[in-house]
C-alpha cells in the first residue's frame, strides 16, 4: 500500500485522481470469508443494502463504518454506530488506518488489506463552475462530478460542512441543466418553524389552518419547470419526511387543506452539513427517504482540503470588495463570483468603493496557514473585514484579544469593554462610508445592515450623508 493512497498523476497539471485500491475482509463473526474491494474514494461497511459490504451480523448497525482514501492514508470513521467501531482493544471515532488493521464491528471483525491496482478518477480542466472558483484538485474533482450531474435529471445530495459553498454549487448544477431557464427556489429547512414548513414547501388553501387567509402555493410549485435547492434537509422533522418522499416518488403535491394533487415538474438538489447515514441510524432520518435523495452524492471538500485555493479566492474577494488585487499577484478576470462571495449591493450609479491598500503576498501566505473552521464563508468575511478597515492584520478571528490590551485598574471592566467597543464601531464606520463616498444608502446594503441604522451610528461619529 502506497503511502499516500489518494495522489494526482501530475506535479504541474494534474488530470486525474488516483485511488490505490484495498479489500476488506470479515476476518471473524456470521458472515466470515465475505469481502469487499474499495471501488473508489470511499468504502462502506453495514447492515443495509446500500452499503459496500453489507453484513448480517445484528450487532452491526445498518451504517456502521466509512474507509476514506485521502492523501493522508486510509481514514476510518464511525457512522454513530449502536455498538461502536474498536481498533486495538479500544472504541473510536475516526482513525488512520494501515494495511493489516483489524476493526471491530458488533461480533465481527474486519482485516483490511492491500491488493494494488488503482482506480483513476479524471479531473475537469475547468478552473470555474458557475460561480465556483477552484484549480485544486479537490475541486477539480467536484466540477468533474458536476459536468455529469449537471445534464442529468436525478436528485442530487451536496454534503459537507458549514460555510464551503454548497448552495453555490447548487446554483451551478442549475445553470448548466436543461432547467437553466426555469426558476432556482431555496427552502433552508432548519430556519422554518415546525409548524410552517409543510405549508412553505408544499403550499395551502384558505382556511387551512389558523392564519391561512388565502390559498398559497409552496416551494414546488414554485419551483416548476426549474430546480427546488433544499438546504439543510437534514433538519427536516419527521412527520414531514414521508410527505417529501412520496413527492419526489410520484411527482405530485398536495396543498395542506385540500384534496387534490398537484404535478410538479421539479429538480430537487438537498444539502446538509449532517452525514445522513449517522441521522439514519439514530433514527431521526427515514433510510428510504435519503436514499431517495441520494441518487447523485457530492462532497464538497473543505477550505482545508483545498488550500491552493486560497489565493485565487483571496483575489477574488479583493476585487469584490474594492480592495484591488493581492500585491504580487497577477490579476485577470474571474467572471462570476467564487467561492460564497455574493451580497454585493447594486442599482445605483456612482464609483465602486476602493480601498487605500491591497492584501500583501505575506498576508495571502498567512491566510492559507490557517485552519479555516469556518471554511469559504469565514475567509470571505475576513478579507471584507480587512479592506473595510484598511488594516490587513484584522483578518484574524474578530473574538481573539488584541494584542498587550491597556488595562486601566481605575476603569470598570465593562466600561473598558464599551470604550474599545466603540472606538471599533467608529472606524469600522467611517471607513465604510468613505468607501461608499458619503452614500449610506448603498454603504448598508453592502454590509446588510439597515439604512436607519447606519445613518444614526454615521450622525453619533459625526459623518454626513
Amino acid at each position: 500500500m502506497s503511502p499516500e493512497p489518494s495522489r494526482i498523476t501530475t506535479a504541474l497539471r494534474p488530470t486525474e485522481i488516483v485511488f490505490d485500491r484495498f479489500a476488506l475482509r470479515v476476518a471473524t463473526g456470521p458472515d466470515e470469508g465475505k469481502e469487499v474491494i474499495s471501488a473508489g474514494e470511499e468504502t462502506t461497511v453495514g447492515t443495509d443494502p446500500g452499503n459496500d459490504l453489507v453484513l448480517s451480523d445484528r450487532s452491526v448497525s445498518r451504517h456502521h463504518v466509512a474507509i476514506r482514501v485521502t492523501a493522508r492514508g486510509l481514514e476510518l470513521r464511525d457512522l454513530g454506530s449502536t455498538n461502536g467501531t474498536v481498533l486495538g482493544g479500544y472504541r473510536v471515532m475516526a482513525a488512520l488506518i494501515e494495511p493489516g488493521a483489524l476493526i471491530g464491528c458488533g461480533r465481527t471483525v474486519l482485516r483490511l488489506d492491500a491488493i494494488g491496482g488503482e482506480v483513476r478518477e479524471s479531473l475537469s480542466a475547468r478552473e470555474q463552475f458557475g460561480g465556483a472558483i477552484g484549480v485544486s484538485p479537490a475541486m477539480r474533482r467536484v466540477f468533474a462530478l458536476m459536468e455529469r450531474f449537471a445534464p442529468a435529471e436525478g436528485t442530487v445530495l451536496l454534503e459537507g460542512e458549514t460555510g464551503t459553498g454548497k448552495e453555490l454549487i447548487a446554483h451551478a448544477i442549475h445553470g448548466a441543466s436543461g432547467r437553466a431557464e426555469g426558476p432556482f427556489v431555496v427552502v433552508d429547512c432548519g430556519a422554518i418553524p415546525v409548524t410552517l414548513i409543510e405549508s412553505e414547501l408544499f403550499g395551502h388553501v384558505r382556511g387551512a389552518f389558523t392564519g391561512a387567509m388565502e390559498t398559497r402555493r409552496g416551494a414546488f410549485e414554485a419551483a416548476r419547470g426549474g430546480t427546488l435547492f433544499l438546504d439543510e434537509i437534514g433538519e427536516l422533522p419527521a412527520a414531514v419526511q414521508p410527505v417529501l418522499l412520496r413527492v419526489l416518488e410520484d411527482r405530485t403535491v398536495k396543498r395542506v387543506g385540500d384534496d387534490r394533487r398537484i404535478a410538479v415538474d421539479v429538480r430537487v438538489v438537498a444539502a446538509t452539513h449532517r452525514d445522513l447515514r449517522e441521522e439514519v441510524n439514530r433514527s431521526r432520518f427515514r433510510a428510504d427517504l435519503y436514499y431517495r435523495l441520494a441518487v447523485l452524492r457530492l462532497r464538497v471538500p473543505a477550505l482545508r482540503e483545498r488550500r491552493e485555493d486560497i489565493p485565487i479566492l483571496v483575489r477574488h474577494f479583493c476585487e469584490t470588495f474594492g480592495g484591488g488585487a493581492v500585491e504580487g499577484s497577477d490579476r485577470r478576470d474571474e467572471g462570476e463570483s467564487g467561492g460564497e462571495s455574493g451580497g454585493e449591493s447594486g442599482g445605483e450609479s456612482g464609483d465602486e468603493p476602493r480601498a487605500p491598500a491591497s492584501l500583501s503576498d505575506e498576508l495571502v501566505t498567512a491566510l492559507a496557514a490557517q485552519s479555516w473552521p469556518g471554511n469559504v464563508r469565514e475567509l470571505r468575511s475576513a478579507v471584507q473585514r480587512a479592506i473595510l478597515l484598511g488594516d490587513a492584520a484584522v483578518w484574524q478571528d474578530p473574538l481573539a484579544p488584541e494584542p498587550d490590551p491597556i488595562v486601566n485598574v481605575a476603569q470598570t471592566y465593562g466600561d473598558a469593554k464599551e470604550q474599545a467597543t466603540a472606538r471599533w464601531e467608529a472606524a469600522y464606520v467611517r471607513r465604510l462610508v468613505e468607501m461608499f463616498g458619503g452614500n449610506v444608502a448603498r454603504a448598508a446594503r453592502a454590509v446588510g445592515m439597515s439604512r436607519t441604522h447606519l445613518r444614526k451610528l454615521a450622525a453619533r461619529y459625526g459623518l454626513r450623508d
